[in-house]
């Protein structure tokens, strides 16, 4: 159908006829739309679908509607972006809150650092969306005066991807060496926000990308419901465990970022207690559900929190970390203190690299490995961790360790140090005395069995709950009658005797055979560390170059024992041959004495032969060292070991979180009467409950779900309360928590 004369075409199929201030675009002859002319979002609408319906194209658009085909395109990209509101920007001056003299002067302040970094006005005015006229007018207004030589030196054509890069390198250059901390106060927050949505924090990223933000401040939006935001409660018992600040004290800055220290560690630690204890399971949950925990819009994701931890790792400040991190548990738990739980866990290799190897008590085998010894207090919390160099056994690990926490708890305090067999050492036992340490441990080799009559049944009632042992006590002597300890020897119901050592002969016996078989909190802190917080995973994949003087065992050496009892082996065997032929011999199965005298001179004649052999083995033996230097002992083999400063690093933080843990489940016990058995599963269930977050004021409130029961929630509420006593800001900001149950 022809259109009627004073229609405006398009092309041959689409044409627009206007009467008044109206507007009709008719597509083959049949309404199209239908608009205002003053309604340019319904113009704009209207065009950017005749192109994308194949209607038109967009030069024969840009030219009917008098518009520019870049018009047009920008036109789509706000549809895309934004929605049918952002498709056309009102005329005139913007209005609203943006224009509040707070805001402004967050816009002057950023103006006037972008240009102490050295950038143009037209870089300015692009980075922060303004015409290049107001900056400079704005600088006019604040009395900027450009010096002769800037200090840096931007391309006004710089993308934003250049300035993160530049960020990035400059931040790992920073990396290498420690940063000078500032002196600020434990409760200081961050810098103030340049973004006024909790939810779009774009503006303080890219402030953190030129190097304007050492870390973002935490803003937080109202929810009615966010997942895992239970994990909350774990705040207060972090902030009060001074792992902040004491971070802060020895890293300083871990360079300009938007998740700078403060938030690489708190997100770690919150990520812990949710079970989220790898970078790597990140990937299951929503950034941005985790992130509203934390105050920003996005947590951290795998590539960043990793990146975080090995830049926190490159500045190798993990072992003083852990050192005052003890310090602090010392004087806050001293009491706690008097008897030390020591053992070595083993943690095995998988890798494609060659490292040293070590025994796993749970396979049985020796595997390559590396081994950390914890050091756990009476009631089985961590107090601090060491990696062993090269799985060395705790005969050799004892004295440095203890030496370390002899310089911290003072030199007159005794301590009762108490491990397994791994420890058995009568010369070690000496240097301990020296050091005035009491030690409690199994004894190891063999004994004379005690009997039967002379044990006593003994009972008592200790850390709350009764026992009894039926026990034999008795002195004994060591290193020809030089060192002196008591045993204590347990009788079990099926006969079993576990002999006891220790110095202490002040305490009951029941009392040290007590304290010794707690030793089973230590074993099932260890479980509970593999189960929920994967201590045994790796932290990288890095390795580094070990020791080439390193002393270990000589593998000829090794060799040539294990052909010596080979030997020994085969000598018995053929013992056991020869007895058997002469007893046939003398019982008249021999069918003659020609037979039985070809047989014996047979097995003599491999006899010698086999002690002849056992003999050269030992000779050669006696002539090996023991052990041997590392680069010795694998020539031509690379010496490598795992690299461990991050793992010591995230064991650290994953020790601060088991301890908040169990901060938790103390102040929940007076009011759970379960609390020994299912204390926490119970906090476990809090901190993965959803709650809702306000902040209101001064104030962030964080009201929980009930839980599963009446009475769990109960116990919930009565925690919540305990933790509002303490008046604890968020990290970073002035908010006080208060806590709820709904």
């Amino acid at each position: 159908m022809d259109p009627p004369s004073g229609f405006v075409f398009v092309n041959d199929h689409v044409y627009f006829s206007t009467e008044g201030t109206e507007r009709v675009i008719f597509v083959h002859g049949v309404v199209f739309a239908h608009h205002d002319i003053a309604d340019r979002a319904a113009e704009a609408y209207a065009m950017v679908s005749l192109f994308e319906t194949g209607y038109a194209s967009q030069n024969d658009i840009a030219r009917a509607f008098k518009v520019s085909a870049r018009s047009l395109r920008r036109y789509q990209e706000r549809l895309e972006a934004g929605g049918l509101a952002a498709i056309a920007r009102p005329d005139g001056r913007p209005s609203g809150d943006s224009q509040e003299p707070a805001k402004r002067r967050q816009r002057d302040q950023t103006i006037l650092r972008l240009k102490v970094k050295g950038f143009s006005n037209r870089a300015i005015a692009g980075k922060l969306g303004l015409d290049e006229k107001i900056v400079r007018r704005r600088l006019r207004h604040l009395g900027w005066k450009a010096s002769p030589e800037p200090a840096f030196a931007f391309s006004e054509s710089e993308s934003a991807k250049d300035i993160t890069d530049v960020s990035e390198q400059a931040g790992l250059h920073n990396a290498g060496r420690r940063q000078k901390p500032r002196a600020i106060d434990e409760a200081e927050s961050a810098p103030l926000s340049m973004d006024l949505n909790p939810l779009d924090r774009s503006m303080d990223r890219l402030l953190a990308a030129m190097g304007l933000l050492d870390d973002a401040t935490p803003m937080f939006a109202k929810a009615s419901s966010i997942p895992r935001a239970g994990v909350l409660l774990a705040v207060p018992p972090l902030v009060a465990s001074g792992l902040l600040s004491v971070a802060r004290k020895i890293y300083g800055s871990i360079g300009p970022a938007f998740y700078g220290l403060r938030t690489t560690l708190v997100a770690y630690i919150l990520l812990a207690l949710l079970r989220i204890p790898r970078p790597e399971t990140l990937k299951e949950y929503a950034p941005d559900d985790l992130g509203r925990i934390v105050g920003l819009d996005r947590m951290p994701e795998v590539k960043t929190l990793r990146r975080k931890l090995s830049r926190l790792a490159s500045l190798k400040g993990s072992w003083e970390l852990g050192r005052e991190m003890a310090i602090r548990r010392i004087r806050e738990r001293g009491r706690l203190l008097g008897f030390l739980y020591v053992d070595g866990h083993v943690r095995a290799y998988h890798g494609k690299h060659t490292i040293a190897k070590g025994y796993d008590t749970r396979k049985r085998l020796a595997v390559p490995a590396t081994t950390d010894y914890w050091i756990n207090d009476r009631a089985g919390d961590p107090l601090f961790v060491v990696t062993a160099d090269a799985n060395s056994a705790m005969t050799k690990m004892l004295v440095p360790i203890l030496a370390q926490v002899r310089e911290w708890i003072g030199p007159d305090r005794r301590v009762t140090v108490v491990f397994d067999r791994g420890g058995w050492s009568p010369k070690l036992f000496c240097e301990l005395l020296v050091m005035k340490f009491d030690i409690l441990t199994y004894r190891k080799g063999r004994m004379r069995q005690i009997a039967r009559k002379r044990f006593i049944l003994r009972k008592a009632r200790l850390d709350g709950r009764p026992v009894k042992y039926l026990l034999h006590d008795k002195a004994v002597r060591f290193l020809r009658g030089k060192l002196r300890l008591r045993q204590v020897t347990r009788l079990t119901e099926n006969g079993h005797q576990t002999p006891v050592l220790t110095s202490r002969w002040d305490l009951r016996d029941i009392v040290i055979a007590h304290r010794m078989f707690e030793r089973w909190r230590q074993e099932n802190f260890f479980k509970y560390m593999r189960q929920e917080f994967l201590i045994d995973a790796l932290a990288d994949y890095e390795v580094e170059p070990d020791d080439p003087a390193r002393s270990v065992s000589n593998p000829a050496r090794k060799e040539v024992d294990k052909q010596l009892r080979l030997a020994r082996a085969k000598l018995r065997e053929l013992q056991e041959t020869y007895g058997s032929t002469a007893l046939d011999y003398l019982d008249g199965r021999s069918p003659t004495i020609r037979s039985f005298t070809a047989a014996e001179k047979k097995i003599r004649r491999e006899i010698a032969e086999i002690r002849d052999r056992i003999a050269e083995l030992a000779a050669r033996r006696k002539s090996l060292p023991a052990r041997v230097p590392l680069a010795e002992a694998h020539p031509g083999q690379e010496m490598l070991k795992l690299s461990t400063e991050r793992k010591h690093l995230t064991n650290i933080l994953k020790m601060v979180a088991y301890q908040i843990e169990s901060e938790l489940v103390g102040q929940v016990r007076p009011h759970y009467a379960r609390a020994e058995d299912e204390g926490r599963t119970l906090i476990q269930a809090a901190l993965q409950s959803p709650a809702a977050i306000e902040p209101v004021g001064n104030e962030l409130r964080v009201t929980l779900r009930p839980l599963s029961s009446p009475h769990r929630s109960k116990a919930l509420a009565a925690l919540c309360g305990t933790l509002n006593q303490t008046g604890t800001q968020f990290p970073g900001t002035k908010l006080t928590m208060r806590f709820s149950v709904e």
